[in-house]
């Protein structure tokens, strides 16, 4: 169980990864990006989606095809936990050292973007969360808030379709 949990759990780990990297990057080269949050998420749920294939394979491979519901969830939500732990470490590592003005550009993004009545609140905002982030327990907080609770849903539906008696 350990070697399929940190397999898929390293290579979900890593698409997540590329992929918040590549987005950083472009929202650091071109302040006006603009990204779609309907295709982010659907771009997480489809990587996410390996858990199933985990989950299989333990099934099939190690349980004799048969797995509960309970196992099948447990062994999903530790690939989602490996994943979404190798996503913080990459993505923070990646943010002290390569892009550290990234939540400053973000904050300003945001502002820029937001609604003339919402300017004074948004700025308000992102000066608190600006304050948050220099403790380094917030990041971590929010990078994992960014993609775990998607990893268990799908390692619940996961479970849901896996399961066999």
């Amino acid at each position: 169980m350990k070697k399929i949990i940190l397999i898929f759990g390293a290579v979900i780990g890593i698409l997540l990864s590329v992929n918040a990297i590549i987005h950083m990057n472009m929202m650091i080269s071109n302040p006006d990006y603009k990204g779609n949050d309907i295709i982010g998420y659907a771009t997480l749920v489809i990587m996410f989606s390996l858990i199933y294939f985990g989950v299989r394979n333990y099934r099939n491979n190690y349980l004799d095809g048969k797995i509960g519901f309970s196992k099948a969830f447990k062994t999903g939500a530790l690939i989602c936990f490996v994943a979404s732990t190798f996503y913080v470490v990459v993505g923070l590592l990646y943010y002290y050292f390569f892009v550290p003005d990234f939540i400053d550009v973000y904050a300003d993004y945001l502002i820029k973007n937001a609604a003339p009545d919402e300017v004074e609140a948004t700025t308000a905002q992102m000066a608190n969360f600006k304050e948050m982030y220099k403790n380094p327990l917030f990041p971590i907080l929010i990078t994992y808030m960014e993609v775990f609770p998607i990893g268990i849903i799908v390692a619940l539906f996961s479970a849901f379709i896996v399961k066999k008696k």
